[in-house]
């Protein structure tokens, strides 16, 4: 079934769950399903178990990752949960309920909880509440000081511009002289928020900064876009972990924006479609991030939702469906760039 995963079969055998779940779930009767709900060969895969339990059905998520135990997302998981993200969360934002470890299958469980991807809600008339919802979802994960072991940089950003960009030169040679333009640019517009180097200073000049830097690393999503945010009623799940580290903020926020002005311009032909959803968002994020310079936010949020925005010109390529939006893309990104050069 997969050589990177070979006990995937197993995994998907209700006798064989049951013996493993049953250390986790003390109250497990009987596993009544397994399936498969996501899988990409030799990297990952998602299993849904169906269980009866003996206070009733219950429905969990096991995600397997091939080259081990994911402990890092876990831990992450399990940390925000208990750091006001539980499902009775009274500001309704919450993470799903971890739920234990099969270290012999690679696999983190979870609750699987309800709810429908704000992907499907944000371009109805829903969509610009529902924007400033998810501002406020935002800022919480960003003030939540749980720390980890990764950290990803601006020059990170950059650096997985370098490489793929150039894979899209390979396969349209025509536009190769405006990608490596676009590259160029999008480093000289990268240089001014680059951290750098701390001056000399007397030894008794030790006290810190009287206010954060705008870009003082915070836990951040690192995949932050609609698809890693369900709706249920009144209460958002983010999901999906995988990534989460200490990173700049504005690096959330811009990802999510360029991926509504992606999704956009893949839907309906226009990138502007859902440019009142992004200014809700922009807008409500920055109003409540206190303590950060509002022009140094903004403008670093313009970056990132920029160079966001360069990288979904490979993702283009890589998605059979999106590869008629390659140029569309680079013609778009080129035509933002100009603002932002303006000082």
């Amino acid at each position: 079934m997969d050589s990177k995963i070979p006990f995937l079969s197993d995994t998907l055998d209700r006798h064989q769950s049951w013996t493993h779940l049953q250390t986790i779930i003390p109250n497990l009767r009987r596993v009544t399903a397994a399936m498969l709900i996501r899988h990409k060969p030799g990297r990952r895969a998602l299993i849904e178990y169906q269980l009866e339990t003996s206070d009733g059905p219950l429905s969990i998520l096991g995600k397997i990752r091939a080259k081990g135990t994911d402990w890092h997302s876990y831990n992450i998981q399990q940390a925000l949960w208990n750091a006001g993200w539980a499902a009775d969360s009274l500001d309704r934002c919450s993470v799903p309920e971890p739920l234990g470890v099969i270290p012999d299958w690679h696999m983190g469980l979870q609750r699987r909880v309800p709810g429908v991807p704000v992907t499907e809600i944000l371009p109805t008339a829903a969509g610009i509440p529902l924007a400033r919802r998810i501002a406020a979802l935002a800022r919480k994960l960003h003030h939540t000081p749980i720390p980890t072991p990764k950290n990803h940089t601006l020059t990170d950003e950059l650096r997985i511009l370098h490489d793929r960009l150039p894979l899209v030169a390979d396969q349209h040679p025509q536009l190769r002289s405006r990608l490596t333009t676009l590259l160029q640019t999008c480093d000289t517009l990268a240089a001014p928020l680059l951290p750098r180097p701390p001056a000399p200073s007397p030894t008794h000049l030790t006290h810190p900064p009287t206010s954060p830097s705008p870009h003082s690393p915070a836990l951040i999503h690192r995949d932050f876009y609609p698809d890693q945010i369900l709706v249920d009623r009144d209460r958002l799940w983010l999901v999906d972990l995988d990534l989460c580290c200490q990173g700049d903020p504005a690096l959330d926020i811009g990802n999510f924006i360029a991926h509504l002005t992606e999704q956009s311009l893949r839907e309906t032909g226009d990138p502007a479609t859902m440019s009142a959803q992004e200014t809700a968002f922009r807008d409500a994020y920055i109003q409540a991030a206190e303590g950060f310079h509002e022009n140094h936010l903004r403008r670093a949020i313009a970056h990132y939702t920029l160079l966001s925005l360069v990288r979904h010109i490979h993702i283009s390529t890589r998605i059979p469906s999106r590869r008629h939006l390659t140029a569309a893309m680079l013609t778009l990104c080129e035509t933002r760039l100009q603002p932002l050069r303006e000082p």
